[in-house]
Parts: C-alpha cells; structure tokens; sequence
C-alpha cells in the first residue's frame, strides 16, 4: 500500500506538469481525489488493517495529500497568472487614445424662456400659480367680462366639452381663481404661465395648442406707469438692454383700457427691416388696466382697488429671442432642432 501511494503521487506529480487549463486541472484532482480515485479506495482499505498500519498509512496519506495539494496549486496559480497576463495583453487599453464624447441632453428652449421669466418676476415679488387646463365657462370667459356674444366664445375658436367646460383658451382663468381664492382680499402679484388651446390650424405662426404666461398685479393706487414700467423691464430682460415698448390702443373683455405692446425690432434695432415690414416695431403682447367689472365678480372694490394684467405667449418670444421662423419646430421633437440650444444664452 505504501508503494501504491508513492507510485501515485508520482504519476500525479507528472500528470500535474503537464497541464495547461484550469479546466484540465479541475479533471486532475477529481482524478486523484475524487470519490472514486484510486487514493479512495486506498483509504477504505485502511479498515482491515492492523492498528500499527493504520497509523502508518494514515501517516503516509496525509503526506500524499499535502505533496498532491502544494503541487497542484502551485500549477494551478502560474497558469491563472499566465491566462492574466495574456487576457491583459489582449485587453490592452491605449490610453493616449481620445476619449468618445458622451451626448447630453438640454432643456427645451420653450423651458428655457419659462423659467427665465418665472426667475424674473418671481425677483419681484411675483408668485407663480398654475391652474386646471380643463376650465368652466364660468371663470375663463364669464367672470373674464366677456359676453355670450364675443367671438372668443365661438366653437371655432374654443375646444368645448360640454356646453360648460371646455380646453382652457387663455391661462386668464388662473387670474379669476386666484382673485377669488383670495378671502381676505389683500394684494395680488401673481404670474400664470402654462398650455392653453385654441382652434387654430397649425402653421408657422400658429398651433392649436402653444404657452402663456399672464401676469396679475390687484392694489391701491396700480396705475398704467405700473404696467409700463414692468413691461419694459421684461422686454429687456429678455431681449437686451437697448429694448424698448410702445403701446397702441385695443380691446379685450377683462381690461380697460386695452394695449397691444410692441418692442423695437430686434434685427434692425427700430432702423426698419423686412421682419418688422420697415415700421421699427413688433407686437410681443396684450395688456390693460383690469376692468372694474372684473374686480367685481372676483370680490375687490374697483373704488379701493385697481390693477394691471398682460398675457403673452411664451412660443413667441423664442422666436423673437432666437430667430425662430417656424413655430411647428418647437413641437416636432427634432433632435438635430433641440442640440441649437444645449449652449444657448438665456439670462
């Protein structure tokens, strides 16, 4: 039995040199140690023995044991060291190569003016509320002081539900619901920004659904230099410091007097220019002195109080900000369009 053991380890030992695989060696020990390797049967053998055998085999076997286990992980680390080491020469990185550039997204420019214009006003004392975009009749046209009559009431014009709610054609219903929720009756500095929708065909200065941002100021004494002086800021915040507005007569419901405001062309600088059709200006917007009926129904004295509204869209100002001829753009989900504005300027 004591020569078995020797001859076994030898032919182990030989066996052992000779391998290349990890997967090669994981055979050889199952060869030799498994449950029915020759080294096994040598141990149940081991029963019928004396008690000296015993302790002399056993000795022998334990020494089998250790000389095949120093063997074999001896060989079973150099060949994971050189399958490392071929695995890293073929693996090689070449770090003087460039690196690939990673693509990032941007905001959307229509996100861009948005929060250029809520940082704006909220820096002067404005609040930003939003609205339901499904209205009632009730608060975007009646306590608006728009009669049955107005053509805004036209089903051309207004996305109806029902003969009482409807899509919200103007985000002038935020005003009436913040006028109202007001229980007290305290002061109002208020902006709404947020989508409405209109029954318009959708071309490049139209689209049945676009953004708007209106704007509420309810006090004592809020005259029309207030409502000037505030739109010129904006004007410039937004199109540069030379930037100057114009008011021209008009008419809307829920205001009295009624102005649309024009800016200096941009392109020309109010020099006269195709874009501007030569006269120096451009409408940006719609604004007023709020209309006593308005304060009204949404519970102000018009004899205590006064006020100023404006509304403009906020797919109009990106155009005039960044050149922008065709408003579809905004709405398309072009890439090739949105990667224009990943370095754009908008402070």
């Amino acid at each position: 039995m004591k020569k078995k053991l020797e001859d076994l380890l030898n032919f182990a030992v030989s066996e052992i040199e000779n391998v290349e695989t990890e997967n090669d060696m994981n055979l050889i020990k199952s060869k030799y140690l498994g449950k029915n390797s020759e080294f096994t049967n040598i141990m149940k053998e081991m029963s019928g023995l004396s008690i000296e055998e015993k302790k002399e085999i056993g000795l022998l076997t334990n020494e089998f044991r250790t000389s095949f286990t120093e063997c074999f992980e001896k060989k079973l680390n150099e060949i994971k060291t050189e399958a490392l080491n071929k695995r890293l020469e073929n693996e090689r990185i070449d770090i003087s190569l460039p690196g690939k550039g990673i693509k990032t997204g941007s905001l959307h420019p229509l996100t861009h003016i948005r929060m250029v214009l809520e940082d704006l006003f909220v820096s002067m004392g404005y609040d930003v509320v939003e609205g339901p975009q499904v209205e009632t009749d009730d608060y975007c046209f009646e306590k608006l002081n728009i009669p049955k009559d107005h053509p805004a009431r036209d089903m051309q014009d207004t996305f109806y539900i029902t003969e009482e709610m409807l899509l919200r054609s103007q985000t002038s219903s935020v005003q009436v619901r913040t006028m109202l929720a007001n229980k007290e009756k305290t002061p109002i500095k208020m902006i709404c920004p947020g989508k409405v929708y209109r029954k318009d065909d959708d071309d490049a200065t139209h689209s049945h659904q676009f953004m708007q941002m209106e704007g509420l100021v309810v006090d004592k004494n809020i005259s029309l230099a207030d409502l000037k002086g505030t739109l010129l800021k904006l004007a410039r915040a937004l199109l540069g410091e030379n930037t100057n507005i114009r008011f021209r007569p008009s008419y809307f419901g829920f205001t009295e007097p009624s102005y649309e405001v024009d800016v200096t062309c941009f392109k020309c600088g109010g020099k006269g220019c195709p874009l501007c059709k030569n006269i120096g200006w451009i409408e940006i917007l719609g604004s007023g002195m709020v209309h006593p009926n308005v304060l009204k129904m949404c519970g102000y004295d018009p004899k205590i109080y006064t006020g100023f509204a404006f509304g403009v869209g906020i797919e109009r100002l990106a155009m005039f900000k960044y050149g922008i001829t065709d408003l579809r753009n905004f709405y398309t989900n072009d890439v090739r369009f949105l990667d224009n504005f990943s370095r754009k300027d908008v402070k």
